[in-house]
C-alpha cells in the first residue's frame, strides 16, 4: 500500500481500535510493551488488507486494480531491461591457444612419467 492509502486508513477510528487491540495482545505475549510504532507497523503489514477487504470492499478493490496496473508496468520495465542487457553482453569464445597449451602440458607430463 502507498503512504496515502495508509494515512487514509489510519484516519478510521476502527483501525485505531484494532491497532490498540493488537498492541495489547502482542504486549501480553511478549511480557512487555512492544510500543505503538511496532504495533502499527505489524498491524498494517499483516492485517490491513484483510481488514479493508471486509470493512471497505470498494476501496480494497480499487487498491487491487492499482496494484495490478503497477505490476504490469514493472513487468514491462523488466522485459525492456532484460532485452537491453542481452544486447550489451558479448560472448567471448575461449582462445584456441589456451587449449593447445593445456594439451601440450598433459603430453609433456605423460612423456616425463614414462
Amino acid at each position: 500500500m502507498k503512504i496515502e492509502d495508509i494515512r487514509e486508513l489510519l484516519k478510521n477510528k476502527q483501525v485505531i481500535e484494532e491497532i490498540n487491540r493488537h498492541l495489547w495482545i502482542e504486549s501480553q505475549k511478549a511480557g512487555y510493551s512492544i510500543g505503538i510504532e511496532r504495533a502499527t507497523d505489524e498491524w498494517l503489514r499483516l492485517y490491513s488488507e484483510g481488514w479493508m477487504k471486509y470493512h471497505v470492499p470498494a476501496k480494497y478493490s480499487a487498491l487491487q486494480v492499482k496494484k495490478k496496473k503497477a505490476g504490469v508496468k514493472k513487468e514491462k520495465a523488466k522485459k525492456v531491461a532484460a532485452k537491453t542487457k542481452k544486447k550489451k553482453v558479448k560472448k567471448i569464445a575461449p582462445k584456441a591457444s589456451v587449449k593447445k597449451k593445456a594439451t601440450k602440458k598433459k603430453a609433456a607430463k605423460k612423456v616425463a612419467k614414462k
